[in-house]
């Protein structure tokens, strides 16, 4: 527990000086008087008269300016009355001696300004030194906070020892600032900007029990080097508060994926049984009935759109993992696309698909196994929501320095502002259409191009559905030898 200290005086304010400092002045010129009285006789006066600058410079050190030049006046006084002739009174007989008086108050005076301005001098030095270990102390104490309430509890508690003020502080963009400025008290004497090294945290606003204070430029400064370091200490805190946020969701990312990745890896095996089984008991005699046969249909379909999901888990887990490598080699487009629609060739059977590759593509430098499941993706996702009967248009061409590659559908079309959202993990566009699915096709889509270094974009069609184009760099494919460039 630290000790309680008075607080600091300011620099520039006059101590208040009352009769008990002039009474204490003239204890010390009684003190050289009396002190002289064995003397009268045996040293000349001149020399008496030197002994009383002493108790002017007692004054001054001890007591201030004010009673050190009354000491001074009240020393010549005091020599007159009682020791030069005649003596008890302040008549002088001998006109030397008004010299011997005026060169002792002069002597005296020139001593109380010296000694007066070496004591301000050191007070000034005092106070400077407390200011600096009082900056030091909440220095200390700031550093080790980590909350708002702490810093805020430390400069109340810092001001108040220090000065005898009070203090709030208002944080920069606070809704609800619980410990603002004093609602039934006057305004602040003094509000400073937290001005932070990033930006402005807010302002601290003071109350002086001596309004004085203020005036004082060495408060002043102190005031700013004070709201410097609490602005410091809540930006810090800012950030350790964003550091805590931000390692929290990467962590909870982290378990996110190690969770889908653990389970899809525990479902996929038994997914797979089980639709080869159903694939089995259509070929098992005795043959089965027409219900059976549509049950037995029913599981091997579900299984399958179950372990296609359970797929995607895995492909997302390991494209968000950040340890996916990409096993690039110049490709045709053309063979990712018929991969992709025979793949697909189950689901398509209900819709028309229609194929306008330009010809003559430029080879593309990609993972072949990757871009054939974001083409997958993009298809399966057209023919989820377009109603059967319609049409899939599956487009590549060259726009600028890229191989466009798009699927356009006759489905209801895009939400409204929320054609980047679409992108994200686990979000669907139609979610009460019916349409099975997680949400993460279009979100392996978009991971998938951004390791290519390209993007995916969604817009809507005229006059009716959705367009998905998927956008690659074409770099600069080797040519065949012989050929020039």
């Amino acid at each position: 527990m630290k000790t309680a200290r008075p607080p600091i005086q300011d620099a520039g304010q006059a101590p208040r000086w009352h009769l008990g400092s002039y009474l204490h002045a003239s204890a010390s010129v009684a003190a050289v008087a009396l002190v002289c009285v064995p003397l009268v006789g045996r040293i000349d006066l001149a020399n008496l008269a030197m002994l009383f600058p002493l108790a002017v410079l007692y004054s001054a050190l001890r007591l201030g300016r004010g009673p050190a030049v009354f000491s001074a006046f009240l020393s010549v006084a005091t020599l007159d009355f009682f020791f030069v002739p005649p003596h008890l009174t302040l008549v002088v007989s001998d006109v030397q001696y008004l010299l011997t008086f005026l060169v002792l108050l002069v002597v005296a005076l020139i001593t109380a300004q010296l000694a007066a301005g070496l004591r301000e001098q050191r007070d000034a030095a005092e106070r400077r030194e407390a200011l600096s270990r009082a900056l030091n102390e909440v220095a200390s104490e700031l550093s080790a906070a980590l909350t708002f309430e702490q810093i805020h509890d430390i400069v109340e508690r810092s001001l108040q020892r220090t000065f005898g003020a009070r203090g709030r502080i208002a944080q920069e963009g606070a809704r609800d600032n619980p410990r603002g400025p004093y609602a039934d008290e006057r305004a602040a004497d003094r509000v400073l900007p937290l001005h932070a090294p990033m930006r402005t945290r807010g302002t601290l606003s003071v109350w002086l029990n001596d309004p004085a204070r203020g005036r004082d430029p060495e408060f002043a400064r102190f005031l700013e080097t004070f709201a410097t370091l609490v602005a410091i200490s809540l930006e810090r805190v800012h950030y350790i508060a964003v550091a805590n946020q931000t390692e929290i969701e990467i962590t909870s990312e982290r378990m996110r994926n190690a969770m889908l990745n653990a389970l899809s890896h525990d479902l996929r095996t038994p997914l797979t049984a089980l639709a080869g089984m159903a694939e089995t008991l259509k070929m098992t005699p005795p043959a089965l009935s027409e219900k059976q046969m549509s049950l037995v249909h029913g599981l091997h379909e579900q299984a399958v759109m179950m372990s296609d999901q359970v797929a995607k888990m895995l492909d997302m887990a390991r494209l968000q993992s950040g340890k996916l490598r990409l096993r690039c080699e110049w490709q045709p487009i053309e063979e990712a696309v018929g991969a992709a629609l025979r793949a697909l060739s189950p689901r398509l059977t209900g819709h028309r698909v229609r194929t306008a590759l330009e010809p003559d593509l430029p080879l593309v430098e990609v993972d072949a196994v990757l871009i054939e499941s974001a083409l997958r993706n993009l298809i399966e996702n057209a023919a989820k929501y377009a109603p059967a009967g319609t049409t899939i248009t599956v487009t590549a061409a060259v726009h600028e320095a890229c191989l466009e590659f798009s699927v356009e559908d006759e489905g209801p079309g895009l939400p409204a502002g929320r054609e980047h959202e679409l992108f994200e993990m686990f979000v669907r566009g139609d979610a009460s259409a019916g349409s099975p699915g997680a949400g993460l096709g279009l979100a392996i889509v978009k991971a998938i191009a951004e390791a290519h270094g390209g993007q995916v974009r969604a817009s809507p069609r005229v006059p009716a559905g959705a367009r998905f184009t998927l956008s690659l760099p074409l770099g600069h494919p080797p040519q065949p030898p012989g050929e020039s460039s």
